[in-house]
């Protein structure tokens, strides 16, 4: 099982601890890249209209000035520095050791700085979306493409691919089930009222994040297929319906229904 998840918006700085170390993160293969976009993004924070061009408001220009010295700043796991609706149903934190090395093993946050990482790699807070055009680099989704390929492939292969990510997040790197030999499955929200389901959009994330939990958690071996998944989807109690939906050979759609 590989889950796949987005960063959250917010971030929690870690207040101490040693500064970042490419070195030491998951995936040594994007080190150049994150070389390449730490760099960039230095330069892009430090311009007049930084603001703009990260595409975020004034209330976070304090985070946007700290981009600038992300290589000094104090890093900590990527499970404490990512907080948010989904991070916050996930509760990385709060998990057995056991659990915990089943997230670190399952689960990669895929990021517009880092490309991928796993909970446990050290980083610090920071500010930049996937979906920005980032100076000379251009687009990140573009940009991460090519380079993710090689290093998730592999951990994807024969398995079930659980992507919670949103679209700028998926643009970065689309599985391919038939080259893997695995399923892969987007997940989306719904929910019923009186009757009628519709498309949930910001509640999404908190139910994601209890799928997230649901299967790291669970007891039994990891799902290895859609069907897996789709079984042990059905055995989370917070949920009022799940089921599943092909597409094109090896992709699928599960669909929870959440009551409000």
């Amino acid at each position: 099982m590989l889950i796949l998840l987005p960063p959250s918006e917010g971030k929690t700085a870690p207040t101490s601890g040693p500064a970042l170390e490419l070195s030491t993160l998951t995936h040594p293969g994007l080190n150049a890249t994150r070389q390449r976009v730490l760099d960039e993004l230095a330069t892009v924070s430090k311009a007049p209209n930084a603001l703009e061009l990260l595409g975020v408001g004034a209330s976070l220009a304090a985070e946007v000035e700290k981009n600038v010295s992300l290589r000094v700043e104090p890093a900590a796991p990527a499970r404490e520095v990512y907080t948010g609706v989904l991070f916050d149903a996930l509760a990385l934190g709060s998990m057995t050791p056991t659990q915990s090395a089943r997230a670190d093993e399952s689960v990669r946050i895929i990021s517009g700085l880092w490309g991928a990482v796993s909970p446990a790699d050290a980083i610090p807070a920071y500010r930049l979306s996937m979906g920005v055009s980032l100076g000379e680099l251009g687009s990140l989704g573009a940009l991460w493409r090519k380079h993710l390929e090689p290093e998730l492939s592999p951990i994807a292969a024969n398995t079930v691919i659980v992507d919670c990510r949103s679209s700028s997040y998926v643009s970065a790197w689309k599985p391919k089930p038939a080259a893997l030999d695995s399923d892969w499955v987007q997940v989306k929200v719904l929910r019923e009222l009186n009757g009628k389901r519709s498309v949930v959009s910001h509640n999404a994330k908190h139910t994601r994040g209890v799928l997230a939990r649901h299967l790291l958690t669970r007891r039994g071996n990891p799902p290895r297929t859609a069907h897996d998944l789709l079984k042990a989807a059905r055995g989370c109690e917070d949920f009022f319906e799940v089921s599943l939906h092909p597409g094109a050979p090896g992709v699928f759609t599960l669909e929870i229904v959440v009551k409000q």
